[in-house]
């Protein structure tokens, strides 16, 4: 049995349906992930997990228990909202003591608990100083270690690294997935960053529209994505849509306007005639001047159209004759502003049949 089971949860706001009958089992011990664009019901899921709003329809269990009469304060989890919310007029140690107090801990025990959560938070020392003496990273360790104080069974957090700039939210990915480890308390956290699902969770929940689209391992929601709406989510893609014109055992041929046949390796049981997309990351495309024309390899001539320069990789947006475009990242093994192909260069772009992956439509 998962620690937290959500059943066919539902929850409307006047016509418009923003949870649609989700369901989602969260292992103890578990970083999980509600991820998508704004309005997706990822927040609201979170809101209704937390107690602050209730269901229109389903469950939701805690230890096989159902939560629906119980109020968040009597919850055993806590929330770490985006906006740190924490007490100005009270200290670090004020702040963080403050759910104990709540709970009536005895006071003879408030002083070392508060040690120990600054302690997992890295804040030990900072116990006398107030939120505004912070930086905005402290200030979300506070907010944290606030809500771990109390050692609840699960711990919510909405988009709690929005708020931070690109270099610090890095730093806090990597404090974040290193005080989960530690805690090893169940985390259940809303993003509608890709990048930062990707690198802290065990398993992804990509909600659309209030359902959930798939459910999965990084690996598998960025390598394998299972719909069209995910494949474009996650990542730099290119989408390529046709018609299937051939299969010879696992080896599909797509006919894709404006490009042509295209091979792709996959299992899926789609017949002559179906209609599909191949999702291909741009890493997985070689570009050249020329390719070997002996390649089972797809390859294409094209000319850059475009090209971006990111320090470690450049990425090349090829025109085909056809009217595609084919998106390629090219690592930059020199030193300095390497650039392999100038605008208007002649290229070939190849990559092998099982680079791509093909999602049925």
């Amino acid at each position: 049995m998962a620690l937290l089971e959500i059943q066919n949860v539902t929850r409307r706001f006047g016509d418009f349906t923003a949870v649609d009958n989700v369901s989602i089992g969260i292992e103890a011990g578990e970083f999980f992930t509600l991820l998508g664009p704004s309005g997706c019901g990822k927040t609201t899921l979170l809101r209704m997990i937390a107690g602050f709003d209730l269901p229109d329809g389903g469950r939701i269990l805690l230890k096989g228990e159902d939560l629906v009469d119980r109020p968040p304060e009597r919850r055993p989890m806590r929330m770490v909202f985006q906006s740190y919310a924490l007490f100005p007029h009270m200290t670090v140690e004020g702040n963080v003591a403050f759910p104990l107090q709540m709970a009536k801990t005895p006071a003879s025990e408030i002083s070392a608990k508060v040690e120990a959560a600054l302690e997992d938070v890295r804040l030990t020392g900072f116990d006398k100083r107030y939120p505004h003496e912070l930086s905005g990273g402290q200030r979300q360790r506070v907010a944290i270690g606030r809500a771990l104080v109390t050692h609840p069974s699960v711990l919510l957090l909405d988009e709690p690294l929005a708020a931070l700039d690109a270099k610090l939210r890095e730093e806090m990915q990597i404090e974040l997935i290193n005080l989960q480890k530690e805690v090893g308390i169940t985390f259940v956290y809303v993003t509608h960053d890709q990048t930062e699902a990707l690198a802290l969770s065990h398993r992804i929940a990509v909600m659309n529209k209030g359902r959930i689209e798939q459910l999965d391992v990084p690996s598998k929601i960025y390598g394998f994505p299972k719909t069209r709406f995910v494949a474009d989510f996650i990542g730099h893609i290119n989408l390529l849509s046709g018609s299937v014109s051939e299969r010879q055992g696992g080896v599909i041929t797509l006919a894709v306007e404006g490009l042509g046949p295209v091979r792709v390796t996959s299992a899926s049981p789609i017949s002559v005639g179906g209609a599909g997309t191949i999702a291909l990351r741009p890493e997985k495309i070689r570009i050249q001047s020329s390719a070997p024309t002996d390649s089972p390899d797809n390859h294409y001539r094209g000319t850059v159209g475009d090209l971006l320069y990111m320090g470690d990789v450049t990425v090349y947006k090829v025109s085909i004759p056809g009217g595609t475009r084919i998106e390629a990242l090219l690592a930059n093994s020199q030193s300095g502003r390497a650039k392999f192909f100038e605008i208007g260069d002649a290229v070939e772009v190849s990559w092998p049949v099982d680079a791509g992956h093909l999602i049925e439509e």
